[in-house]
């Protein structure tokens, strides 16, 4: 429900304490506010180093479907970076958010030259489908009740407020089929 990186994160951590040209830059992102907007063009690619934000995306009707949460070590536009494409999705923080922003030129050089970096990037990419392919399988299997469940337990772990349309858009129902699921749930 909720990814995170450590490792990805303590690399890039090192890499921005090393650094002397200034490739990597921490910026903060509001509450609210969009890292990435769907179709898009990539101008730098990121990784969370602090807070919570949403990965989604907008579909042709204006609804959204949350893919994921992710926190801390995640990255975000490497995919797009690699492919030359438009965002895949839309990236915007839950919470207050800090991340390494890192130059498009310098993390292609990181990709020609640090084995590290691409070792990180082929584990998340993997990670990324055991996950996908874990939720198709979970949402076959288990109840939207128990997802919220998971869902709700989540939220009070981070002690994070996602609000009911952001929960029904990670659930793919209605904010009021979700609505009388928490009635039932009381």
């Amino acid at each position: 429900m909720l990814r995170t990186n450590q490792s990805f994160l303590s690399h890039i951590e090192e890499l921005y304490q090393q650094q002397k040209g200034g490739n990597i830059v921490l910026q903060s992102f509001s509450k609210g506010q969009k890292l990435l907007t769907q179709d898009q063009s990539v101008s730098k690619v990121m990784l969370i180093k602090d807070g919570i934000t949403k990965c989604y995306f907008e579909e042709e009707n204006g609804k959204e479907y949350i893919v994921e949460f992710l926190g801390g070590g995640e990255i975000l536009g490497e995919v797009e970076l690699i492919k030359n494409i438009p965002c895949l999705c839309g990236i915007e923080a839950l919470t207050e958010v800090l991340v390494y922003t890192i130059s498009l030129p310098y993390f292609n050089k990181l990709i020609q030259k640090d084995l590290i970096l691409n070792n990180l990037l082929l584990n998340s990419f993997a990670e990324r489908i055991i996950n996908t392919s874990s939720r198709a399988s979970y949402q076959q299997l288990y109840t939207v009740e128990h997802t919220l469940t998971q869902l709700l337990k989540m939220q009070s772990k981070q002690n994070i407020q996602i609000s009911k349309e952001d929960m029904a858009a990670y659930l793919g129902i209605t904010v009021r089929s979700l609505n009388r699921i928490l009635k039932d749930l009381k």
